[in-house]
């Protein structure tokens, strides 16, 4: 074989060889990627299983668990018992008389003959009922110029007076959801601390946040709750902070919303809404002076339909 041959098969063996030698780096690569897909796959598949099982184990333990409500709500609403737990304050206008005083002076005078013969009738109380929502401004100035005598008629068991946290401005801070919590957190107080409810009350519209703020946090809605001096502060804070109302306090607004108990289909429409014997009032919120004359005059209504029409007796 000439020095010509030799080269050129030796040149050939040489391109052979690379030519293997890059079909087996090619081959080692291309399992390399696929070793690698298949890894990446199994990883996305094994993060996503994961992620169902918590989601899954989210829904079904919210589902599992039962909607807490309080137990002394009556339709959604908190009766006040004591508006003197907590030191409330006395600011507010005072008003002179009372919805009892007034009916009191109505009894109708008999004629002289015949004798006629009454049965003595006292003045039934009037029910008051306050839908509130304590990021309402509205709330807050009805709060502030009522408080004083509301607390007065009810002491003089003139009036009962019921109070509906709502959450109709949830949206209004934020994200945070002060409207709702704070509905929340009243049922709370209204639950383990009844006689401080009212002081609790007040002082969330007195201390009311602005609207489109943060509100306060859960920690100081216990903190606002514990300084009205009521008994159980731990049992409230845990009740506060764990939000253990806010689902019911959602319900009773979307009921509040659909229908309020009592009325003929009347249904929430804003904050405040104030009931008086089941009759809305629709005047100045800052003026107790005609609140009151409102109270006093379905006060009067309610006396003249409650007292019997005396029947005449022959006289002796």
């Amino acid at each position: 074989m000439s020095s010509d041959e030799s080269q050129n098969a030796a040149s050939s063996e040489r391109r052979d060889a690379v030519r293997e030698k890059a079909q087996q780096v090619k081959a080692r690569q291309s399992r390399a990627r696929v070793i690698r897909r298949t890894s990446l796959a199994v990883v996305a598949i094994a993060f996503v299983a994961v992620i169902a099982v918590v989601v899954t184990w989210t829904v079904s333990s919210s589902a599992s668990k039962p909607m807490m409500s309080p137990a002394n709500v009556v339709n959604d609403g908190f009766v006040v018992s004591d508006v003197t737990g907590g030191g409330v304050g006395s600011e507010g206008a005072d008003v002179n008389g009372s919805p009892e005083g007034e009916a009191s002076t109505a009894t109708p005078t008999p004629e002289p003959e015949p004798t006629p013969t009454a049965t003595p009738t006292e003045a039934p109380a009037v029910e008051i009922r306050v839908y509130v929502d304590y990021l309402s401004t509205g709330s807050r100035e009805f709060q502030l110029a009522n408080m004083k005598q509301l607390s007065e008629w009810v002491d003089d068991d003139a009036a009962t007076l019921t109070y509906y946290p709502v959450a109709m401005l949830t949206a209004k801070s934020n994200g945070t959801k002060y409207s709702l919590r704070a509905a929340g957190a009243a049922a709370c107080v209204a639950q383990h601390a009844p006689d401080y409810f009212f002081a609790f009350n007040d002082a969330l519209l007195r201390q009311q946040p602005e609207v489109d703020s943060d509100g306060y946090s859960d920690s100081e809605l216990a903190a606002m709750a514990i300084a009205t001096g009521l008994d159980g502060p731990k049992v409230v804070r845990a009740c506060i902070e764990e939000q253990s109302y806010a689902s019911w306090a959602k319900t009773a607004t979307d009921r509040a919303l659909q229908e309020l108990p009592g009325t003929d289909g009347a249904a929430l429409t804003g904050t405040p809404m104030v009931l008086v014997n089941g009759t809305q009032y629709v005047g100045k919120l800052d003026d107790p002076k005609e609140f009151a004359q409102f109270v006093l005059t379905v006060a009067s209504d309610a006396y003249y339909k409650a007292t019997p029409t005396p029947t005449p007796t022959p006289a002796p």
